[in-house]
Parts: C-alpha cells; structure tokens; sequence
C-alpha cells in the first residue's frame, strides 16, 4: 500500500497512520507487524505495549499511549502484575471476546485469541448504553474511529467495533490468530502436561499451547462440554435485518434515525404500513452509521402473502431453510419496509454486500432464546487444572430488540477478567465458581437503570458496577457440581428439566382441603349446607355466604332470592369477576344445574376464591393453602379498565342518536342482553370443546384463549385490552372496534386498587376520555374535538342510562361523565354525588394556577424519568388534584422558565456530543400519508436539531433516550408475554389429558382419581399465576401507551411554548390550552397506574 501523501515522512510514522485507519481485518494485522517490524519491538503482553510507547514517539500516537496508560494504572490490575504468569486462551474475536482479552492482558496475562474468519463483514448497528461509551472512548475509539457517537444516537456498526478493539488488544499485546477454529479441549496427558486445544488446521503450532484459562467467545452455538443450556421459547419471531450503502450524501443526512417503533404501544403506524404496502410487522428500527441499518419482526402470515416465504411449514428450520425463501421477495419485502418508515426520504436505496457478496439482507429466528445455567467452571485431570468461563452469545443470547447484547456483553467480560484475577490471586476454585455465579444472577436484570449511574468509576470489580452486589448469594458447597474431575459426560437433555416440572404432582389432598374450607367458610349462615362440589352450591346461597364471609361489603345475603337460582348466580359471577378478578368458569344456568359430572369445573372455580381467601383469619382452615397468598390486583384492575371501556363505547354509540328520549325508549324496549344459558363447554368461536384449564371467558362467553382474537385483524386479545360489540356478538381490538371510543383508566379508581386501599385514589381528578389505541391517533389536531367529546344534540347525563345495574352509585357518576367540547377553557371537576345531570350545566368550577417551573416540570415530565422496567414504579412527580385551565401566567413566565432549563441543562453538557451534519429538508405528505407521521412527531430534523441552543439539544437527546427506553420495555413485555402463551399452551396440553382421564375413567380407582384431580388443580394454580403476571404486563402496556401520549403532547406544547406571544392567534391560544389540559389528564391517569402498583407491592409484602 503507498503512503498517501499528507501522510508524515518517518516511516514508522506512517505505518502507525496505516494502522489507526484500517478498515480490514487483514489490513489491521498486516499493518501492526509491518509496525513491529519498523521498530523493531518484540515480545507479547504488556512488555510489547512499553516497547511500542517507547518506540514510537509521534504526536498522534502519543494522545492514545496517554488514555491507555491511564487505563491500565487502574488499582485492578496491580500495574499489570494481578494475573502475570497466567497463560489464557479466548475463542472468539467477536466484541466480547476482544473486550474480554484486553482486560486479561490489562491483569498482566499471557493472551492467546483464535478467531475461525480472516474477515469482519457484520454491518448490523449495535445499540450502546452509556457506561460502554465511556469505556470505548477510554480505549480511544475516537482515534480509530473518528465519527464514534456523533450520530444522533448512540451505536455503532459490529464490524467498526471489532475494528476499534482489535488494534486495541494488538498494542497491549494480545496474540491474534485468524483462520483457526477451535474444536475441543485435551487433557494433560500426564501430570507434568498441561490442557491444550484441538485446533483446525491442525498443524497450526498453538497446537501445543498450553492454557490455565479457557474464555468462549465464541457464539451461541458453540459452549465447550461440561455446561448446561437452557432455552425460553415464545411464539414464533422472525427477525429481518438489511443494510444499505450510505453515502453520507446531504439528502441520508437530513433523514432520522428511528430508535424503535413498537406496534404495542403503536398500533396506528403499523396499521398504516399494512394498509398501505400488505407489509405487516411487530416493530422496527433504524440506525444510520457506516450504512443505514434496519431491523424489525415481521408476522408470518405476512411473509407468506407477499411470497417471500414460499409454504407455510410447522418447523422453523424448515420455514425458514433457503429453499423455501423468495430472495427477490424478501429483498422487495425489506426496502419496502424501509422507505415507508422513512417516509420514503432516503433516496436510491441500494442494498450493501455481506461477506458473500450478496445483498446484505437477513431473515432468521428468535423464537427459542437460550443461555447457560452456570457462567463457569473448573476441570481437573491428572491434578492439573482450568478454568473455563463464557462470555457474550454462549453465555446469554441477547434478545436484540432491547439492545442489551453488547452491554451485557461487555458486563459478562469483565466479571471474567475478575474471576480470572481471583483465580490468579490463588483463592480456592470453589470459592472463585461461588462468587462468579453470584455474580452472574445479576447480569440478565442488568440496564443502564438498575446498574451505578456514575460510569466512569466502572471496572473489573462488580462492586463498582452493580449496586448492592452480595457476591456470597451462592456458596461454595452449592457449586460443588461445576468442579468436574476426570472425564467429561455431556447431558443432553439438561435443557428440559423445567417442562418436566410441569407434571409433578402437587402433594396433599387438595379437594378434601377445599371441601373443608368452604364448610369452615360458609358455616353459620342460613339455608347453607356444603357437603359436595354439586347439588350443595345449586341455589346460589352457598357462594354467596362464601363471598360475604370475606367481602360483606359486595352482596347482601338476606336479600338473596333462593327461588330465582340463576339470576342470583349471574350477579354472583359479575360481582366476582368485576369486584375479585375471578373470571367464571361455569355460566349461571350450568351453576343452577349442577350435577356430580360438574363437580370438576366448581372445584376449579372455587379454587380461586381460596387462592385469595385462604389464609384469611376469618375461617379456620387448614394452614397450608393451595398456593401461595397473593393479590389478584393487576387482574382486578384490568377487568375495570375493561368495563370502562365498554362503558365509553355504549357512550359512542349513544351520542351517535340526537333523539335522547327515543333512544331511551328504544333501549327500555329492547330484552336485556341473555349471558345466562352459555355453554361453557363450547368455545364461542370455533364451536369445539373446550376444556378447563384452556378456558377463558369476556363478556359473558366462553372460549379457548389462542380463539380470543380481533374479528378483523386477527390479533391476539387479552384482558383489559379488547372491545365487543354487543350488535354484532364480536370482538376486536381497539383499532378495528367499529366506533372507536376512548380507551380511558377506570374512573373508579379506588374500588380498583388492592384491598380496598381507596384514601390515595379518592380525590383522584376526573378524565376526559382519550384513547390509548395510538398517539397519533389519539392525539387531535389543535383544532379538532377530542374523541370523548359529545355529539351535538347529546345531553349532559345520558351515558348514565348505559351503566350497568350492578354498578354502585359512586362508580356509575364516574363512569358515566359525558365529555366537553375541547374548546372550553374550563374544566369541570368531580361532581358529589346527586349531582350527575345538574352538575354538568351548573356547578362551580375549581381552579389550579401553574407557576412557570410547575409548568416547566409538567413539560418536561417525562424527558427526566427513568423508568424501571423490573421495579416497582416510583410516584408520579406531578399530582394534581383536577385539571387545570391554562392561564396567562403560563405565557408570562415563559421567559423564566427558559432561563431556568438553560441554567439546569448546562450541567449537563458533557453529555452533549452530537456532530451532524449539515443539511436541508422541507417537504409536506398528502392527507393519506398522515399516519407516516409518527416519525417527523418523534425524531427530529437533524439539521434542525443542530440549530438549537445547548439546552434545547440536550432536550433532544433526552427524548430520543426515554423513546430508546420505551421501546425496550415494550419488546421485553411483548417477548414475556409470547412466552406465557407458549408455557399456557403446555398446560393447556396437560390439563386436557388430565381432564379426559378424569371424565371417560369412571372404574379408575378412588386414589388415582384424587391424584388426577390434585394434579389438574396444580395446574390450574400455575395457570392462575400466569394470569397475574400477563395482567401485570399488560398494565405495563397501558403505561407504556401513556407514555406514548404524553410524550406527543410534550411536542406538541413546546411548539406553541416557543412560540412568541405576539405571533399566537386566538386559535393558538384555544390549541395550547386543550394540550395542555389533556397532557394533565395523561398525567394524572399515569398516577392512578403508578398507585395500583405501589399498592400492588405493599400489599404483597404485607401477605
């Protein structure tokens, strides 16, 4: 290669420049040993890293000698004597496995690394959490790579960080080795000898290396013999990944990197791509780096509609093999995706070429995600020892939608780097295995929000990375199976130990114990006499001693009518469902009929109630409950928001007729709608059996759980997240529901919190409705009405007429509240009671005045939290106790308030690093192309952005972080709820066998039929608790939906905050006030979710 010529005269000089700028792997090392050659240093380690500082005095060279020497004067690595002596091999030149040989060769070790390429040829862009932007920059990547961070987020390509870590471990004296795969380890052969690898080719001369540590690198599929797997699997994902050629040219620049879309908390984006191109995904993202990377999930029937899968198959591997995938297809598929969710900006796309040289488009699998039970172990032969650890994808596959692969990564090389130090440091095998575990049950919790926030103290010693790290949670006698003597056998089947739990039988005579608790229970009342699970509980009187035992508060016992069995069983059921979180699994007529066969559905039902009930102090009981106490308060809590939501779309439909009276007429005419006589036995859907523990049921019908979905999309449904029309007996999602409605929180808040706990909800501010569907959706123009507001002609009070019987008269004023026209600069507060219809035309209206930095800290609410995704969530920062009316003070102290946000940001400039360049972009969509908006909403112009002072920049970084944030959160709800589903299609499987048997073998004997009925009530508890966790994600879900729509909102304040005074219109004024009024009401419906949770968590630790 020729020296350029800006390049400097000494030769070594110019070599050394070669070096820094090589974009191949090849070229990389073919340039540092002509450098070592030209200076003629020698040696490996450290003792090469001094004899090439002292060597080469050049200026350029000199600023990368200062930030690694002050790398390696850290404590840990005792001045690179901690592991000196200690001979290690790491497979694998991937990120983590060269993160992970610069720190070996920090500690002082002799380093060895094989990689099987000769090539780094991975375009796809990882994301980069802070902490290994710091720890990157400390390595000097900004000397390999001059446009490290400078994008309007914070990644990089995996080929440029191979690049920037490689010439790094080759200056610390790292050994690096292409073209060399690892196969196997050797034992000593005798007790002089040492452990050594099987390598291809064989002749290569590290044959005959000799090792003390073993460090795998080297990918998913490779884990050497002795550790154990484990898999989570979901329902089926499939991933596409394409990069294209970026040219850097003025038009890429002004295009905006998507830091992630989700159709979870987005539904109208997608729905718009799926109108628009048959293109249907789960979610997307964009990065633009050394090309514009794209990935996103895409639904499997929609690949197979637009013929980029050729037939649909039942195995992965097979659907996806290359024979049954359309190249052309799928390339189409991918660019397709990609101009729509860049509003078809970036101009000429053109594919880049993978190492095959072929268009660099991708579709594979992440379905099964698998990760090592241990992180690392010790074998001994012939009294000689190693010490194996795992790193980055053989480790913990990283689900790539949250961005935590090479984070982890980096985490997971330096708890080796300190297990290798503790190993070194001569401290008992056992003891280095304990702590090394200890530490690895933290990594998969990890995020930039539960990890010490000041990073630049981070190194090797975990103490300095995870907060509260307790490295003795394992003992040493705990790990006595991971010191492995002798010969390895490999246990192939150590992955399913888990399903096999599934079919344990669950100890002790469960129907006797509930038989016995329900007498202990019901004891006492008149009329009541339990004896059996059939023709004792017929008359209704039964359960409804039950429930007033423990919640006298929800039924009147004297007032029940013994004669009228099924309508008492059907207020007993809605009373459950509404005030326990216990769905039915019988209907009223089947409960009013029951017979011995039906014995087995009530115990079911029943078990509920003790799941809740159990350990209650009123009854005497057995001490030992089926399962432990909990609270049902997340399924409590959706089953609310659900009747609000169907009560906001009676309200729709209602203010759709002028005529109040004929409506009332019209509805005082029609026979009440029959729940009573379905069939719990059939599904509503499909028609077929459907068996207990795969039953499930929503407005009154009952049905298999995968039946449950939109009549139109086919989406999936769930609790708390569906609408049904009661016209047409279907169900669909909230985006198809034929009259959209708001998607509002239940105004009844307190009866909606566990136990009861109703002080902090009580003053809770009555909302306006606005829907959760989608932001752009929902979110109205300026100018335009709110979704709630009413239609003309509609009168104040009518929705009372659509509350439900059985609703208490608190809830039915609250529920019932019409909606205002947006353009009222007041709004009304909660009404007392016996006031629903006067009080929304008279009546006082109460009055909240903003000062500038309250309505600083409103605006900005969200760009300053850090959500957990793990934790219980941390009060609301913002409490208001009904919806404030803007007021002129607002625009008064605008110019306080600015000065104030400067004054705070500035702080924080450090954090500023943002290097775009210049461009130009102006150009308007038609009104078809408005749901595209979702990304001129989100991400700004970057030009634009670059014109803004300091303080409003970082504004924008911490916008496009919380975004980053969100879309995490989303993809880890959405990827534990496909695993609940999957592990609910388990025992689903089970339980149906179970119930067979129960029902066909009439001559089994009495115990076997006892264990059969003990192990389908086991599942049934599992099922249970599989329904509180995805009723906890789904209130995640809301959240995250609120999120969504406040942070439009914040947008959409800012531009008429910034906007001067004398250029605002009436009808800027008007517009102001109606966002901020329903950013408030956003707010306060986000508190409600923050104090089910805080409840929730309480009253947890309580039980």
């Amino acid at each position: 290669m020729s020296v350029p010529a800006e390049e400097p005269g000494n030769p070594a000089h110019a070599i050394f420049e070669r070096f820094l700028r090589a974009g191949q792997c090849q070229e990389v090392l073919g340039s540092f040993l002509e450098l070592c050659q030209q200076l003629g240093v020698q040696g490996t380690g450290l003792q090469l890293y001094h004899g090439l500082k002292a060597a080469l005095n050049y200026w350029n060279a000199k600023a990368l000698w200062s930030k690694l020497d002050k790398k390696a004067g850290h404590k840990d690595y005792d001045q690179g004597t901690a592991c000196a002596g200690t001979k290690c091999l790491v497979v694998g030149a991937g990120p983590c496995g060269l993160r992970a040989a610069i720190e070996l060769a920090l500690l002082g070790a002799r380093v060895v690394l094989l990689e099987k390429r000769d090539s780094f040829s991975r375009n796809n862009v990882l994301h980069l959490w802070p902490f290994t932007i710091h720890d990157l920059r400390a390595l000097g990547a900004k000397k390999f790579y001059g446009r490290f961070c400078t994008g309007t987020l914070d990644h990089i390509s995996i080929r440029q960080l191979q690049l920037i870590l490689l010439k790094v471990a080759l200056l610390l004296g790292v050994e690096v080795h292409i073209n060399v795969r690892f196969e196997d380890l050797v034992p000593p052969k005798g007790k002089a000898g040492g452990w050594q690898a099987v390598l291809q080719p064989s002749s290569s001369p590290l044959s005959h290396y000799e090792f003390d540590v073993l460090i795998s690198a080297g990918g998913g599929k490779f884990v050497p013999e002795g550790f154990k797997r484990k898999e989570t699997r979901g329902k089926l994902a499939i991933g596409i990944t394409t990069n294209f050629i970026n040219r850097h040219s003025r038009a890429e620049v002004e295009v905006a990197e998507i830091s992630g879309v989700a159709r979870i908390y987005n539904q109208k984006f997608f729905q718009n791509l799926y109108n628009k191109t048959g293109i249907d995904l789960e979610n997307i993202v964009y990065y633009k780096d050394d090309t514009h990377y794209f990935v996103m999930t895409a639904k499997k029937q929609s690949l197979l509609t637009k013929g980029v899968i050729l037939q649909d198959k039942a195995d992965i591997e097979s659907l996806l093999a290359p024979d049954n995938v359309n190249r052309d297809a799928l390339l189409s598929y991918a660019k397709e995706a990609a101009n729509f969710s860049t509003n078809y900006c970036l101009p000429e796309l053109e594919f880049a070429l993978n190492h095959r040289h072929l268009p660099d488009v991708d579709m594979f699998d992440f379905t099964c995600m698998t990760r090592s039970e241990n992180a690392a172990l010790v074998r001994e032969h012939n009294g000689s020892r190693v010490l194996l650890g795992l790193v980055g994808d053989c480790l913990v596959e990283p689900f790539w939608p949250l961005g935590t692969g090479v984070a982890r990564g980096f985490l997971a090389a330096f708890d080796a780097a300190w297990m290798v130090r503790r190993w070194a440091a001569g401290t008992p095998p056992l003891e280095v295995l304990a702590e090394r575990e200890s530490i690895y049950q933290r990594l998969s919790q990890t995020s930039p929000d539960n990890t010490h926030k000041n990073v630049t103290q981070y190194s090797i010693d975990p103490a300095t990375r995870y907060p509260n790290i307790n490295l003795q949670a394992i003992k040493a006698s705990q790990v006595r199976d991971l010191y492995l003597v002798g010969m390895v056998e490999v246990d192939h089947h150590g992955k399913r130990k888990s399903d096999a739990r599934l079919s344990a039988v669950a100890p002790g005579a469960v129907c006797e114990e509930l038989l016995s608790w329900c007498q202990a229970s019901t004891a006492g009342y008149p009329g009541v006499a339990v004896t059996n699970f059939s023709t004792s509980w017929t008359s209704g009187l039964a359960l409804c001693a039950l429930i007033h035992r423990f919640r006298p508060d929800l039924v009147d016992f004297d007032s029940v009518d013994p004669q009228d069995a099924i309508q008492t069983h059907q207020m007993l059921l809605d009373v459950a469902e509404q005030e326990l979180g216990i769905q039915p699994v019988l209907s009223s007529a089947e409960m009013a009929t029951l017979t011995e066969p039906d014995c087995l559905d009530l115990i079911t039902y029943l078990s509920h109630f003790y799941q809740i009930f159990g350990t209650s102090p009123e009854a005497e009981v057995s001490k030992k409950p089926l399962s432990p106490p909990g609270t049902r308060g997340a399924i409590l809590f959706l089953s609310k928001l659900q009747k609000s939501r169907n009560l906001a779309h009676k309200r729709s439909q209602d203010g759709a007729q002028k005529d109040s009276e004929a409506k009332r007429s019209r509805r005082d005419a029609e026979p009440p709608r029959d729940r009573t006589g379905e069939n719990s036995d059939a599904c509503y859907f499909c028609g077929r059996r459907v068996y207990i523990v795969e039953r499930a049921s929503a407005e009154g019908r009952f049905f298999h759980r995968g039946c449950f979905q939109c009549r139109r999309c086919g989406a999936t449904l769930r609790l708390g997240d569906y609408a049904f029309d009661e016209e047409d007996g279907n169900f669909y999602c909230s985006l198809h529901y034929p009259h959209p409605a708001s998607m509002d929180l239940p105004r009844d808040e307190a009866s909606a919190l566990p136990d009861g706990d109703a002080d902090a909800a009580a003053h809770a501010p009555s909302d306006a409705g606005t829907s959760c569907v989608s932001p752009m959706e929902w979110a109205p123009s300026p100018l335009q009405p709110t979704p709630a507001a009413p239609q003309a002609g509609e009168e104040p009070g009518d929705a009372e007429d659509t509350a439900d019987a059985g609703d208490t008269e608190q809830e039915q004023e609250l529920l019932a509240q019409p909606g205002e026209d947006v353009r009222e600069e007041e709004v009304p507060k909660v009404e007392p009671q016996g006031a629903k219809e006067e009080g929304e035309e008279s009546g006082g209206r109460r009055k909240i005045i903003l000062t500038p930095l309250e309505k600083l800290s409103l605006s900005t609410l969200n760009l300053t939290s850090e959500a957990e995704p793990e934790p219980p969530l941390k009060p609301a920062r913002l409490r208001l106790p009904a919806a404030p009316e803007a007021l002129p003070a607002l625009r008064q102290g605008q110019g306080a308030w600015k000065e104030e946000e400067e004054e705070k940001i500035d702080m924080e400039k450090d954090l500023e690093d943002s290097d775009s360049e210049e461009g130009e972009e102006e150009e308007e969509k038609e009104e078809e192309d408005k749901g595209l908006g979702i990304v001129r909403e989100l991400y700004p112009d970057p030009r634009e952005e670059e014109k803004f002072p300091t303080w409003k920049r970082t504004l924008a970084r911490r916008t496009r972080e919380s975004q980053m944030k969100r879309f995490c959160r989303a993809q880890a709800i959405q990827r534990r709820l496909e695993e609940i589903e999957v592990t609910f299609r388990e025992l689903e499987q089970q339980g149906t066998k179970l119930e067979k048997l129960l029902r066909d073998e009439n001559d089994s004997l009495a115990d076997q039929h006892t264990q059969w009925t003990n192990q389908l009530l086991y599942l049934v508890q599992k099922k249970n608790n599989l329904m509180s966790e995805e009723s906890d994600l789904m209130i995640a879900v809301q959240e995250l939906k609120l999120e969504e729509q406040q942070c439009q909102l914040d947008e959409k304040l800012r531009s008429y905050m910034n906007k001067e005074d004398a250029l605002k219109t009436p009808e800027d004024e008007k517009a102001e006030q109606e966002i901020l009024k329903q950013l408030v009401e956003v707010v306060n419906k986000r508190n409600i979710l923050i104090q089910l949770q805080e409840e929730k968590r309480l009253s947890e630790l309580r039980a």
